[in-house]
């Protein structure tokens, strides 16, 4: 297709409806992924995705599509809370997970079982009907993707300190269930969301695949979510194009959603590609004769996130008081990230980079104990540097 036909076809009102819908819950599940991905939640995630299935269905059923996202709310609610209870229980998270997608996700497929003719039904709810969305819809979409990104805007800070270094962030006398309950509620809200129009299991890749490519090409927090999103919102958009085309002029039935999720693999799959080249060409580059100089030091980009999201984690929950706390680079540059109400701290950067975890009254070790007031100087630069060496467990 040229771009005057592509032009032409998103022209029409169903497909440039679902070009917003998908664009909406791609930016959202890009914002969500970053902390499914840095906590290594992604079981979690299709544990909610199979706890949401329930809900849909038995909004369906009780009053058509309007209900859907009534009864998806309620079981996406239910599903997130028992999922942080089970696991601060002491039951294996893994087991809590099985337990709840398995009970989850029968209940759904026997309560739709009852209805004639639901195999379809079954399929949509499954697999979606990005281009059939019917326009009350939209709105509903619209408002609960929102809904998620706020409480990641929110919580953006407290959500990157726990994903950083958990360890610290308990010590500092943050409580962890109500940090979890609202990323697990974030999760079950996208869910809901993407559901409706991508499908209750296209959703999961939406969430999970874009953030893993963005992080083969950066490890910079604040340009992971962007690119991801970038990438996800073409992949629907090719998804669309490709399924429309299939339809029309070839007379095949091709899910827009599942075009977008093979977009985004292949997407993966040549920045992944391209990597390995890149390494590749670079040691084959090196002299073998040549005696080896010793290697520069890379800089620590995770250590010196962990150390941003614990200074900026600290320094918002209660330390007031004297001026702004940067970064040094060893330029003597200083990071813009100023720290409001923090202690004058500066942490100096291995290679001169400023973290960029992008968090406000935050900078990289700056931030003083959150319950204890300004601490100054190296004791805060020892307190990042020795808190971000730890990974945040899970």
């Amino acid at each position: 297709m040229s771009p005057a036909d592509i032009a032409q076809v998103f022209a029409l009102p169903f497909m440039g409806r679902a070009l917003l819908v998908a664009a909406v819950i791609s930016v959202a599940a890009a914002m969500i992924g970053l902390f499914v991905n840095l906590r290594n939640l992604e079981f979690v995630s299709d544990g909610l995705t199979h706890s949401v299935f329930p809900g849909l269905v038995i909004g369906y059923i009780v009053g058509g599509t309007e209900w859907m996202v009534v009864g998806a709310l309620a079981a996406a609610m239910i599903g997130a809370v028992t999922l942080t209870v089970l696991d601060r229980r002491h039951v294996g998270s893994d087991a809590a997970v099985a337990v709840v997608l398995t009970s989850m996700f029968s209940i759904g497929v026997v309560l739709v079982s009852r209805r004639s003719g639901y195999v379809s039904e079954l399929e949509q709810l499954l697999f979606g009907n990005l281009l059939a969305i019917p326009p009350q819809l939209v709105g509903q979409i619209v408002a609960v993707s929102a809904a998620a990104c706020l409480i990641i805007v929110i919580g953006w800070k407290w959500f990157l300190f726990r994903a950083f270094d958990a360890r610290g962030f308990a010590a500092a006398g943050f409580p962890t269930l109500p940090y979890d309950v609202a990323l697990n509620s974030a999760v079950a809200l996208i869910v809901v969301a993407g559901s409706q129009a991508i499908g209750n299991l296209m959703v999961l890749a939406l969430i999970i695949v874009p953030v893993g490519a963005a992080r083969l090409v950066t490890r910079r927090v604040l340009l992971i979510t962007p690119i991801a999103a970038a990438l996800a919102v073409t992949a629907n958009a090719v998804g669309l194009v490709v399924g429309f085309d299939l339809s029309v002029n070839q007379d095949v039935s091709a899910s827009p959603s599942a075009v977008a999720v093979l977009t985004l693999i292949a997407f993966y799959l040549v920045i992944m590609a391209m990597g390995l080249l890149a390494r590749a060409f670079a040691s084959h580059g090196k002299s073998p004769t040549s005696s080896p100089s010793p290697p520069p030091s890379a800089p620590d980009h995770d250590a010196v996130d962990r150390a941003a999201a614990r200074g900026a984690a600290l320094s918002g929950a209660g330390a007031s008081g004297a001026g702004e706390a940067g970064v040094a680079s060893a330029d003597g540059a200083m990071s813009d990230a100023g720290v409001p109400g923090a202690g004058a701290a500066g942490v100096a950067s291995a290679d001169g980079a400023m973290s960029d975890a992008g968090v406000p009254g935050g900078a990289a070790g700056a931030g003083a104990p959150a319950r204890g007031g300004a601490e100054g100087g190296a004791a805060a630069t020892a307190t990042a540097f020795d808190g971000g060496r730890e990974e945040g467990r899970g």
